[in-house]
């Protein structure tokens, strides 16, 4: 007896199937897809945190800071709630926990607004007006700031109490830095208004408030140092008029008309 057959189909006698080239592309897209895996968002996150902090602290070592106004010793050009951006760059920027600063774009010049450790507490920030460089020679009569032997017009000064003059044991630093001699040194008695003329020496620079009546600067405590010198407030990038009364007058006193003002 003869065993039965089967008969096999071949794939040549199968129908041929048309695959179009956008099915080709999807097929491939699937199988090239990376797969998910449960950490990669956090490897994201973090990866882009770290790079803003680095990017933050780069720009507020290097290049720019905010400073916030205190006190009205620069009122007419600077006001008490005014938050302004530093430009660290330009003076040469301090390298942390070295000492050593990056080369200066320039040198600061008289009549720069200026923010600067304050030399009896460096641990405090000042902004006031630079007047005096290096070599130059100093006074004031009846307010009026004299320097290198010419009246100084200065448009920015803001008198409130012109007439108040007063002296002190604060001023006395002044003596060592008089152009008279050691016996007219001894009969010195400066006062807020009128004192000199003095020398600033080398490597230090002679500052003044705008508020020339009401500004704690360098008649009182002497010269600032180079090395003190923070940068150059050039815009205010927020403000607002303070008031103890209101816990939100941060948000609900904003001075519109100062954002984005340049600081000259």
């Amino acid at each position: 007896m003869s065993e039965p057959t089967v008969s096999v189909s071949t794939t040549s006698e199968l129908p041929a199937v048309q695959i179009t080239a956008e099915q080709r592309a999807e097929a491939l897209e699937r199988v090239n897809q990376p797969r998910y895996h449960p950490t990669a968002f956090l490897w994201e996150w973090a990866r882009s945190l770290t790079f803003a902090l680095f990017l933050f602290l780069f720009l507020h070592v290097f290049i720019m800071e905010a400073f916030k106004i205190p006190s009205g010793s620069m009122e007419g050009t600077l006001r008490i709630g005014d938050f302004l951006l530093v430009n660290k760059l330009v003076y040469g920027a301090e390298l942390p926990m070295t000492g050593t600063r990056l080369p200066a774009i320039r040198a600061p010049e008289r009549g720069d607004v200026i923010v600067f450790k304050w030399p009896p507490d460096p641990s405090k920030n000042f902004v006031k007006r630079l007047v005096g460089v290096p070599g130059d020679t100093l006074s004031m009569n009846e307010g009026v700031l004299v320097r290198n032997g010419v009246n100084v017009n200065e448009q920015y000064v803001v008198r409130t109490e012109p007439d108040d003059d007063f002296s002190g044991e604060s001023f006395r630093w002044q003596r060592d830095h008089l152009v008279k001699t050691a016996e007219a040194s001894i009969a010195y008695h400066p006062s807020r208004n009128n004192w000199g003329p003095i020398v600033v020496p080398e490597h230090k620079y002679f500052v003044l408030g705008d508020n020339r009546d009401n500004s704690l600067d360098s008649r009182y405590w002497g010269f600032v140092p180079d090395s003190l010198v923070r940068g150059r407030p050039f815009v205010v990038y927020y403000s607002y008029e303070p008031d103890s009364i209101s816990r939100f007058d941060w948000l609900t006193r904003v001075r519109w008309n100062r954002l984005g003002e340049r600081i000259h």
